[in-house]
């Protein structure tokens, strides 16, 4: 901070020369004009003397012309060197004031809009950190200063994380996604972060930013590394294999995390092999499906982008909240025919054959949340097990 003031203070003696310039000349001329004054005033006592003389009879007629013409000479002389007048019609006050506003405003112009702050952020970060809290307090500072950039919200995500504060990270994660756009990896770290700031629920939510991901990137790493962790934990010990052997397919052979990775999906066969492969298969349910055809009212034509997410799930009538099965399209999709079924559950203990009364639900969200959105539609409560094919028509505001 002290080059900054050290800068500024070179640049006001900068601007108080040039204003003081003038006020200098102005002095250089005004000795001038006196010094012209006074050769005239001489002049004029000169005069007076010649005339007096040649009253007395001293000079004669030519020779007082010719003394005239003498005098007049010296005059010219003594003038024609001096400097025209050059002084400010302002005058020497508004000058003065002028070289002290100038400069005052100038930096109170910069103190108000300026970059100090980011002046002293530089020079802040070119010293190395004393802990992980000490910068998580610069990348805030950072953000503050800044707060429409995705990248200074990236780091202080990470931070966050790295102090296990998940809750913060997903809220710097889903602005840096709002400012840089849907990129994958920034969509598997921000669910990464919901899921275990959610106690590690595999909400629908997270569902969602994680498929998206994987669709524009089937190699995310995020991603799979939480999917394989989610089927692990809910002891889907094959999906977890799968994830985690796709996730490995896609780390560097130098990979630090390679061998952690490895060490899971051992972890998850042995749990395969412990289960008795003679145990007695569990009854069979029949596995149910719902056929929908889903369409967008002609009100909502102009007030959607083609671009737009659609979710389309079913959710217990007389059960948890949390959809039974999902599927996203986009409204460039629509009118579309979906089938929902066990294989689209987000968890296994939560699928539509566990439950006889279901509501499909069709959602259109701008911001790409399942949760919430702009326009929806609903159905009646239906049997899990229809056969007949359902209608549904997106066509009133999500409230």
């Amino acid at each position: 901070m002290i080059d900054f003031w050290m800068a500024a203070g070179l640049l006001l003696l900068v601007a108080l020369s040039f204003l003081l310039i003038p006020l200098l000349r102005g002095h250089r001329a005004q000795r001038e004009e006196d010094r012209t004054a006074l050769n005239v005033a001489l002049y004029q006592e000169r005069l007076n003397e010649l005339q007096v003389q040649q009253e007395q009879g001293v000079l004669s007629v030519a020779q007082l012309q010719a003394a005239r013409t003498e005098a007049a000479r010296e005059l010219l002389a003594d003038t024609e060197g001096a400097e025209p007048d050059r002084t400010s019609r302002l005058g020497k006050p508004l000058l003065l004031l002028a070289a002290l506003l100038v400069p005052m405003l100038g930096l109170a112009g910069y103190l108000q809009l300026g970059a100090s702050d980011r002046v002293e952020l530089s020079r802040e970060f070119a010293r190395p950190p004393t802990s992980l809290a000490d910068m998580t307090q610069r990348l805030e500072r950072s953000v503050q200063a800044q707060p429409d950039s995705a990248e200074n919200l990236y780091f202080l995500a990470r931070s966050y994380m790295a102090q296990n504060r998940p809750g913060d990270a997903a809220q710097m994660f889903e602005r840096s996604v709002a400012l840089a756009g849907r990129q994958p990896e920034l969509l598997g770290q921000w669910a990464q972060a919901l899921y275990f700031a959610s106690d590690k629920h595999f909400t629908p939510q997270v569902q969602a930013l994680t498929d998206e991901a994987l669709q524009a990137d089937p190699r995310e790493v995020t991603s799979l590394g939480l999917l394989g962790i989610a089927a692990f934990e809910t002891q889907r010990y094959q999906a977890a294999v799968d994830y985690w052997t796709r996730l490995l397919a896609a780390l560097p052979a130098d990979d630090a995390s390679r061998s952690a990775l490895e060490g899971g999906i051992a972890r998850a066969r042995e749990n395969l092999a412990k289960r008795p492969a003679d145990a007695a298969p569990a009854p069979a349910v029949k596995a149910k499906s719902i056929k929908i055809h889903v369409e967008l009212a002609a009100a909502l034509q102009g007030k959607v982008r083609p671009n737009d997410s659609v979710f389309i799930f079913a959710r217990a009538i007389n059960g948890p909240a949390a959809p039974l099965a999902v599927k996203r399209i986009t409204v460039a999709d629509l009118p579309a025919d979906v089938e929902l079924s066990d294989s689209d559950a987000m968890m296994p203990q939560l699928n539509l054959s566990n439950f006889a009364q279901v509501q499909l639900v069709a959602r259109v969200s701008r911001a790409g949340q399942p949760t919430t959105g702009e326009w929806v539609g609903r159905s009646q409560p239906l049997a899990s097990d229809s056969g007949v094919q359902q209608a549904l028509t997106i066509d009133s505001p999500d409230n």
